[in-house]
């Protein structure tokens, strides 16, 4: 099946366009918010569906690298091309045929008369008693086979911690930078061999080219974050990428106010994840304080100036602090934990691939990579998936299924 297919097919089972609030997409998964979803087992049928995830209001559809990408294009281009639906217009006939059927209801309600019995009260102003809210547990004893709606809202709700929401902010911060860290990541370490080589290289110009473009998207990493962080903290995303270069310049460093001496660069992506949601929430808040006809100059030129020193005097040395106690606590955990080290970092690591919340540790490698220039959690971390390569090649070999080694 082609790719243009399988985007169809999914898109009639998730769309039209009004019922799909977010469309978005990692490496390996289509990530949809919809107004209503359907079963599961109808996107698994799909050929081409590797499988589907839910984190809170988010369905996850599993297609695989180097594909998810390309079917949420296909996605996008199936929803602008639908002609639009005149939601308003809609909504305004409806709510009148509302009004006018209560209308109809009172005019048949009469005054009570004396010595006369009052009229019941018409049923249609009469509001239901509000049910407990279900556990998970009581819903699944009553649930009946094909029908799940009410458990899977429940579990979704149950599974939407204010700690797994945080981690998914976190993913779709970092998760548009992943192919600017793939890229550059491979053209760094294509030129380190061939320097490794032969050393002379490296005084080529085309090598120097090279290695500036490998070393880019860390030169870039603070503003990145910053227009990111903002727009997913409900910012303006210019405004964070305006801070994060406030923290990184070169001329910060030296200037000292208030008896705090500042070094640009100092907290990395961490101050700058902390002062992109200040700002958010300031810039809000004015957004709702200041009058609308001062609101264009007067609420970016005071969310800029108040968030500076925000960044510089709370944000700057709390992220520095953080940054560091992460390095601290990397290296030592390494250096002393072993194989408990190894166990617990590579046992954990899949199941949060699978809930879709491992982009949550990109900050964490991010900072190491910037505080010691390599990153040692990763190799680590990178066992998981060789066990999992190795678990592959097994059921790929042992199993007489020939869908599922297809799937392999």
């Amino acid at each position: 099946m082609n790719k243009e297919e399988l985007a169809r097919l999914i898109y009639e089972l998730i769309g039209p366009k009004s019922n799909i609030k977010d469309l978005t997409n990692c490496m390996t998964r289509v990530r949809v918010q919809l107004h209503k979803e359907p079963s599961d087992e109808s996107l698994k049928a799909i050929k081409g569906v590797m499988g589907v995830n839910h984190s809170g209001e988010e369905l996850q559809i599993i297609i695989g690298p180097g594909k998810a990408a390309a079917i949420k294009k296909l996605i996008q281009g199936m929803m602008d091309a639908e002609p639009e639906i005149e939601e308003k217009t809609e909504m305004s006939t409806e709510t009148q045929s509302k009004i006018e059927e209560k209308v109809e209801v009172s005019s048949e309600v009469q005054p009570i008369k004396e010595n006369e019995a009052p009229l019941k009260e018409p049923h249609v102003t009469k509001e239901k008693p509000i049910e407990a809210k279900k556990s998970v547990q009581d819903l699944a004893k009553a649930a009946k086979v094909g029908d799940g709606k009410e458990l899977h809202k429940a579990i979704k709700e149950k599974n939407a911690t204010p700690a797994k929401l945080f981690l998914k902010k976190i993913a779709n911060i970092f998760m548009p930078i992943i192919p600017a860290f793939i890229g550059c990541g491979l053209i760094t370490g294509i030129i380190n061999i061939i320097i490794k080589i032969d050393p002379s290289l490296a005084s080529l110009p085309f090598v120097k080219i090279l290695m500036l473009a490998g070393s880019a998207v860390f030169f870039g990493l603070n503003l990145f974050v910053g227009v990111n962080a903002s727009k997913e903290f409900g910012g303006t995303p210019i405004i964070g990428g305006v801070l994060a270069a406030v923290l990184t310049q070169p001329a910060l460093n030296g200037i000292e106010f208030m008896g705090m001496s500042f070094i640009a660069g100092r907290g990395g992506v961490i101050a700058v994840i902390l002062i992109a949601a200040f700002a958010a929430y300031l810039e809000n808040l004015l957004h709702r304080i200041v009058p609308d006809i001062l609101d264009l100059f007067v609420t970016p030129l005071l969310t800029i100036i108040i968030s500076t020193f925000a960044a510089l005097m709370i944000c700057q040395p709390l992220g520095g602090f953080l940054a560091e106690s992460i390095g601290q606590v990397a290296t030592k955990a390494i250096a002393g934990g072993g194989a408990i080290t190894g166990f617990v970092l590579g046992g954990t690591f899949l199941p949060m691939v699978m809930v879709g919340i491992h982009q949550g540790l990109t900050p964490i490698h991010a900072q190491l990579l910037a505080s010691f220039g390599v990153n040692i959690l990763l190799p680590i971390l990178a066992m998981a998936g060789a066990g999992q390569v190795g678990a592959s090649c097994a059921v790929y070999f042992k199993t007489q299924n020939q869908a599922l080694k297809k799937t392999v």
